[in-house]
């Protein structure tokens, strides 16, 4: 079997994932993520969801998520390829704060943080824009226009 092949192992850490997408408290955080979080400056960034307030719980959640999710690809635990055939929320919050992370990062002093998110978002932007130059371009617009309905399943 190749190395780059999906196994049972990745398919039942999918599952695994999904399900824990599925609970409660971090479906709320996703959904208030996908139509509240469209910062247009740092600014914004701090006043959408400032230190202390459930806001703030739900970014750190939603990003803290991903960013473990991506651990799992960028470790070599995960096959890339079946995790991009699942997970496109992944992109889709990424593109919400990639802007800002250089910035957050320095406030911190965590040049690491989302570092596994990052990582893989840049290896899923390829993966689309493989499939066609304006891919990615298309599904940034979308992202910019999302309302409450994008990357709540």
């Amino acid at each position: 079997m190749p190395s780059n092949q999906a196994t049972y192992d990745d398919a039942n850490l999918i599952l695994r994932l999904f399900e824990l997408r599925r609970d409660e408290k971090l479906r709320k955080a996703r959904s208030w993520f996908s139509a509240n979080f469209k910062p247009t400056s740092m600014e914004e960034f701090q006043k959408i969801a400032p230190p202390g307030t459930e806001e703030n719980t739900y970014l750190r959640m939603v990003m803290s998520y991903w960013d473990m999710a991506a651990s799992f690809v960028t470790s070599g635990v995960l096959n890339q390829e079946l995790f991009f055939q699942s997970a496109g929320e992944l992109l889709f919050v990424w593109e919400r704060v990639r802007e800002y992370v250089p910035a957050i990062r320095a406030a911190m002093k965590h040049p690491q943080m989302w570092h596994n998110l990052e990582t893989v978002a840049n290896q899923y932007i390829k993966h689309v824009e493989a499939t066609g130059p304006e891919s990615y371009a298309a599904f940034q617009a979308m992202v910019r226009g999302a309302g409450a309905k994008a990357a709540t399943e």
